[in-house]
């Protein structure tokens, strides 16, 4: 199984290390069954994120003949209104520290991302994963209508509005598509990706290593629907 994290100008740090650390350990309790990689839309570069300036590293292009799960992290900037969305033109590239949230991930739009994140969701033998306003950056392409996600909390009703059905759950499993909500969200479903993928046991001795236990119920539109409580 091969990650590739997709790195955007403005991403959250944390949104991308947590599960690369862990998948990248489940790659080595696994004999290297998982391999994971930091890759941008544009190919190799240097992508500033939305935190203090602190740069990454992308090794090579988003290349979906490679990869078989596709991981999207959300952006860190100001928090904003909800459902604030970006104003004016803005070049792909174009931006500055501490911008609102949603416009970080709305300026996603204007890169090459959209139309390959488009090309992944379309392809049955590719996952998408997101953490935090990863789902955003779906949402507001047009991709999650009628699809089960999950986002930070705050974002929940800009997730909703786009026609996805937002679940407030810390991860959710849709099949070809797996959301996490907040950003230390990232290390759930990382443990659920090597879980699903490889079995509970490499699943266990990564969160062993990491000290971390997951929280919640990975939630799936699996079983009989709750009554009103």
């Amino acid at each position: 199984m091969h990650i590739q994290v997709v790195l955007f100008d403005g991403f959250d740090p944390l949104d991308v290390i947590a599960p690369y650390e862990v998948l990248y350990a489940g790659g080595m309790a696994s004999d290297g069954a998982v391999t994971v990689e930091l890759v941008s839309a544009e190919g190799a570069r240097d992508v500033i994120s939305g935190t203090g300036g602190l740069t990454l590293r992308a090794t090579a292009a988003l290349d979906l003949e490679r990869a078989d799960v596709v991981l999207v992290p959300g952006a860190s900037g100001r928090v904003g209104e909800p459902g604030e969305v970006p104003n004016g033109e803005v070049g792909a590239g174009e931006w500055q520290q501490d911008e609102f949230i949603p416009v970080l991930l709305g300026r996603t739009l204007t890169t090459g991302l959209p139309a390959l994140l488009k090309q992944a969701m379309n392809d049955p033998d590719v996952t998408v994963a997101t953490v935090c306003g990863g789902s955003l950056v779906l949402a507001m392409a047009g991709l999650l209508e009628g699809r089960n996600a999950t986002t930070h909390h705050l974002g929940l009703d800009l997730l909703d509005a786009t026609g996805a059905h937002a679940v407030r759950a810390r991860v959710v499993d849709d099949g070809d598509l797996v959301t996490g909500a907040g950003v230390t969200s990232g290390l759930d479903l990382g443990l659920h990706l090597l879980e699903r993928e490889l079995g509970p046991r490499i699943a266990h001795a990564v969160e062993e290593l990491f000290a971390h236990e997951r929280r919640g119920t990975v939630w799936r539109a699996q079983g009989p629907a709750p009554a009103a409580l």
